[in-house]
């Protein structure tokens, strides 16, 4: 694997975070999944019973899409194939609002606890279900739990293989169950044996006594102050100029969700500062400017 980090700025028009009269555009993602989906559970909830807990993920996401049309921002939904084999009319919705419908695996599995055959197996079912829903081909891919580490860079070969365009699924961070430390912190091709290329576009993170803290949504949005959000992201706008990608998961705005069990730390993870995350995405929505995530890719 060949990595050849460079980078692209896209710039348009607001009313903050200005450079020569233009405007930073970043992008904005959703993780579709429902609250029993996630890793933090997995040792608790197997693949198997998933079917026998309660849905929310069409009202956690209807939620989010009517905050998004209120402040008339698109992104891109990164939906994981056994939610959308379960609602197909949500994901018809999401497309239908213009919103980009990109990838996210079919069963959550981690990619460096599966083969290379299991993978491509896994993505070519989500993708398959996804584009029969939508009519459309889906270009963008986010592994669960951004699971493509140095242990597992040989799904961006498939990736490749596969024809997908871009994939966000590289964390830059110090994390036990992802994230390459020393990646590249901002857009960059990555290129195959063969000659062809992938568009990595990495969660954001802003350099703080010489580390990468992650400021791009999910958990870190919950957990740190609102403040030092904004603060990341102007920095890495303004004066790195570049776009910030920032996501967040449906469930983090379900307050009322069911209670699961796990451990200490699962638990922090996933219920930590659950009421803070849909008025720091208002706050998001009010200070930045959104695009989905196709955007900042080359044509």
């Amino acid at each position: 694997m060949e990595w050849r980090p460079g980078g692209l700025s896209i710039l348009s028009w607001s009313v903050s975070n200005q450079i020569d009269g233009q405007v930073m555009i970043n992008g904005l993602s959703i993780d579709v999944e429902e609250y029993f989906n996630v890793e933090a559970f997995a040792d608790r909830i197997h693949f198997e019973d998933w079917d026998k807990f309660e849905s929310r993920v069409e009202n956690s996401t209807n939620s989010i899409l009517a905050i998004l049309r209120q402040h008339n921002v698109k992104a891109t939904f990164f939906v994981l194939g056994w939610v959308a084999e379960r609602h197909p009319d949500l994901i018809r919705g999401i497309h239908a609002q213009g919103h980009e419908v990109a990838c996210h695996g079919y069963a959550h599995k981690l990619i460096y606890s599966q083969t290379p055959d299991q993978f491509k197996e896994d993505l070519r079912r989500s993708r398959r279900i996804l584009e029969d829903i939508i009519g459309e081909k889906v270009i963008g891919y986010r592994a669960p739990s951004y699971s493509i580490t140095k242990d597992s860079l040989w799904a961006l070969d498939i990736l490749i293989s596969e024809g997908f365009l871009y994939d966000s699924s590289i964390f830059p961070i110090m994390h036990d169950r992802y994230g390459i430390p020393d990646g590249a912190r901002f857009i960059y091709e990555i290129g195959s044996g063969n000659g062809q290329t992938i568009t990595e576009i990495p969660l954001s993170t802003v350099v703080f006594l010489k580390k990468n803290i992650p400021i791009a949504g999910g958990g870190y949005m919950r957990l740190l102050p609102y403040s030092f959000i904004r603060w990341g992201i102007q920095k890495i706008n303004l004066k790195e100029n570049k776009p910030a990608i920032i996501y967040l998961h449906p469930w983090e705005i379900d307050v009322e969700q069911p209670r699961l069990q796990g451990s200490l730390l699962s638990k922090f993870r996933h219920y930590v500062n659950l009421a803070k995350m849909e008025r720091n995405l208002r706050y998001l929505l009010r200070d930045f400017r959104f695009a989905p995530v196709r955007d900042l890719i080359s044509n």
